[in-house]
């Protein structure tokens, strides 16, 4: 009789925990691959380790970092595209390989299509810098130079696509000027070449340039944003100066467009709480930057806007 009683409470157990489970809804049952398409150390690498870690204590499995870097970010992206959309996958997007490249060339993914946007973690705001010492006080001048003598003001990049270098091409069209690009191999030799005076110009968001301008070796000249930087009150937009144009780098989570909505929800819900914890807070402080949340289908459309807008600069059409 007690044998009995042992495996009817069994089979009512194993019953039950199904339903305990269909009653929470979906959640992982194995690590989440986070993958970054850069390498450790960099900005899309740390702003993914930092709220993973503020986000971890709300998930039941790992949350696992992978670094896939290569191809200013393309490679990472089509490896998660073509992965399955169970929820067990993230890519950190937003940046180039969402925004940009996709403008000068042809890739496997389709940036609009192939993911499901989960929510924007930060707008990273990127201002155009020169030598503090160099011939270039401000935008203005830098302009009237390049249309004195067109192709002679150079430009550094993390390399051709780069958001960086897209920030260029869409001033040359809203300017009516033409530059020299010089691509480097990421942000940080671009900025070293500007602060040696090999270069004229550089693109870059403040965690990379800080040490640089608190230095005393770069000069910020304008802000590429739709608003000013709290960090940087006195440095104008770009829209201000007259230019019509608005571009940010921005981080975020996507998944495969085949993951279902009970997974998207989930992973936004859990790193949402991961935003308002005061680890990510102090990240978003020493990064010099505020809160950059959008829910996914906003996020979506911010990307696909500045992808518009670069295509447009580059004369493709989506």
């Amino acid at each position: 009789m007690m044998r009995r009683r042992h495996v009817l409470a069994a089979i009512a157990g194993g019953l039950a925990a199904p339903a305990a489970r269909a009653q929470q809804g979906w959640q992982p049952t194995r690590p989440i691959q986070c993958i970054i398409g850069f390498a450790p150390g960099g900005g899309a690498d740390l702003i993914a380790r930092a709220i993973i870690e503020a986000s971890q204590p709300l998930f039941p499995q790992p949350l696992v970092v992978v670094n896939k870097p290569g191809a200013a970010g393309t490679i990472a992206a089509q490896q998660v595209a073509g992965m399955p959309g169970d929820g067990h996958v993230l890519l950190m997007g937003g940046g180039s390989e969402s925004t940009s490249i996709p403008a000068f060339r042809q890739l496997p993914y389709d940036p609009r299509n192939s993911f499901r946007a989960v929510l924007r973690l930060m707008r990273q705001r990127m201002f155009i810098l020169a030598k503090a010492d160099g011939r270039f006080r401000d935008m203005r001048e830098v302009i009237a130079a390049a249309r004195e003598k067109p192709g002679s003001i150079s430009h550094g990049s993390s390399g051709i696509g780069s958001i960086y270098h897209a920030v260029f091409v869409v001033l040359e069209k809203r300017a009516g000027v033409e530059f020299l690009h010089v691509p480097f191999t990421g942000g940080a030799p671009g900025l070293q070449a500007v602060a040696a005076g090999q270069t004229d110009l550089m693109v870059a968001s403040p965690e990379e340039f800080r040490g640089l301008t608190d230095g005393g070796l770069l000069r910020v000249l304008a802000c590429c944003s739709a608003d000013r930087a709290p960090a940087f009150p006195d440095v104008p937009t770009m829209k201000e100066l007259g230019w019509d144009m608005e571009l940010e780098n921005m981080k975020g989570w996507v998944v495969p467009a085949s993951t279902p909505d009970e997974a998207v929800r989930y992973l936004h819900d859990r790193f949402r709480q991961g935003m308002q914890t005061p680890s990510w807070k102090a990240f978003l402080e020493r990064a010099g930057d505020t809160d950059g949340y959008l829910d996914g289908p906003a996020f979506q459309r911010a990307m696909d806007n500045v992808l518009d807008t670069v295509m447009d600069a580059v004369g493709r059409k989506s």
